[in-house]
């Protein structure tokens, strides 16, 4: 291995603004412009953001509209999960092809062991540097690679090198990399941990990496203070873990006011289920479970869930089995805010013999959704669609002719 690389084994790569950029790609005349990917209306939430939107003060998890205000020339765009999913495929197979050690962590990242690949490939900074080509010449989108001797390091290196970015961090350049950090970059410190380490006069790592061990874990927690004195001195033993299993995938919905009627429940649900069933047949996997969540006006929020006999994939069985979920709740004009339909306890399809279990009918349904995924591959999401779904009723308070907001939750 060579001097640049020495005791680096470990690459987190990271699509930058990955959605967005899949939609740029889409939408080359929107390339240098900024995007937004997420919800319209009142209650709409950002998923993805361009870095020219991000100049403005836009990010993820922020109202829609807040975006706006900050960046009005934004263009805002639905979003398509079966399109990130499967350029998300694409992109793992790449890295499963220069190491069987490969940790997925969502859509758009994973954690990679590349010291088998040495002999093949290169070290592990020229196999970063091979990544992101291939990336950018396969997806036309760009990732961003940190090289480090940990999976914290390099997760840390890699958000430090974006966008299209590599930054490699040798174990004597741990400390001068780590400790100026501010405290928020360690893993397990959110907001409330972040306000009591502040209250303490830690402002950066290397603040709390010289505080006594006992004293964190009073103030932090015995586990917790443990934790986060072994990160601020660099030590993380977790090794990559590859090919963690999906174990569930869902959608959920927002409303734009609160709705008490069951018919646009009902809609929402079928609506919900067919992206759901989507996903899964996008990644390949069943569903044993099938669950709903309903949070009502005052933010409550209640879950119910059902075990199917046969595991499936067919948006019209997931709605069938959610919607009997949400009858059974007998709710009577209850005001809710959100729905969502979620599918649990994922198997592999190609390994489940599901088919001798399916009737003509549920040959049909799923052959016809097959289609309609094909349909959106080529035409865009939503091309063919249940005919309940074309018209909907206007959400009540919203307007006679309200059009139905595109997703506002999701990632």
């Amino acid at each position: 291995m060579s001097d640049r690389a020495t005791g680096c084994t470990v690459l987190h790569v990271d699509m930058d603004a990955f959605f967005a950029s899949v939609e740029v790609r889409r939408h080359p005349e929107l390339a240098g412009t900024p995007v937004i990917v997420g919800g319209a209306g009142n209650r709409g939430v950002v998923t993805s953001a361009t870095y020219e939107a991000r100049r403005y003060g836009v990010h993820s998890a922020m109202p829609t509209s807040r975006a706006l205000r900050l960046c009005p020339t934004a263009t805002v765009l639905p979003g398509d999960m079966a399109l990130y999913a499967e350029v998300s495929r694409s992109v793992m197979a790449l890295f499963r092809s220069i190491t069987p050690l490969v940790e997925p962590l969502s859509l758009d990242e994973a954690f990679l062991d590349v010291s088998g690949a040495g002999r093949r490939l290169g070290d592990p900074v020229a196999i970063g540097e091979y990544i992101r080509g291939r990336v950018f010449d396969e997806q036309g989108i760009t990732c961003s690679v940190g090289v480090a001797g940990s999976k914290f390091v390099a997760k840390l290196a890699s958000t430090r090198s974006k966008p299209d970015g590599l930054l490699v961090v040798r174990p004597a350049e741990v400390m001068d990399f780590l400790h100026p950090l501010p405290v928020g970059a360690l893993w397990g410190v959110g907001a409330k941990t972040e306000e009591v380490l502040l209250r303490l006069g830690l402002r950066t790592v290397g603040d709390l990496a010289h505080v006594p061990a006992r004293t964190l874990q009073r103030a932090v927690g015995q586990a917790a203070g443990a934790h986060l004195h072994e990160l601020a001195w660099g030590r993380d033993p977790r090794r990559v873990v590859p090919d963690e299993p999906d174990r569930s995938t869902g959608a959920e919905e927002t409303f734009g006011t609160d709705v008490d009627d069951p018919a646009v429940i009902h809609r929402e649900l079928l609506h919900l289920a067919e992206r759901t069933a989507g996903r899964l047949r996008s990644t390949g996997h069943l569903t044993r479970t099938v669950s709903i969540k309903v949070r009502f006006a005052d933010f409550t929020t209640i879950t119910r869930s059902r075990t199917l006999k046969v595991p499936t994939d067919v948006g019209q069985e997931l709605y069938d089995t959610a919607r009997a979920l949400f009858d059974a709740l007998g709710l009577d004009r209850a005001r809710i805010r959100l729905v969502g339909v979620r599918a649990e306890g994922l198997v592999e399809a190609a390994a489940t013999a599901r088919q001798l279990e399916l009737g003509a009918r549920e040959h049909g349904r799923r052959d016809a959704e097959l289609a309609a995924d094909r349909a959106a591959r080529r035409f865009g999401a939503g091309a063919v669609r249940p005919a309940t779904l074309i018209t909907r009723t206007h959400v009540p308070g919203a307007g006679p002719s309200r059009r139905r907001p595109p997703p506002g939750t999701g990632r």
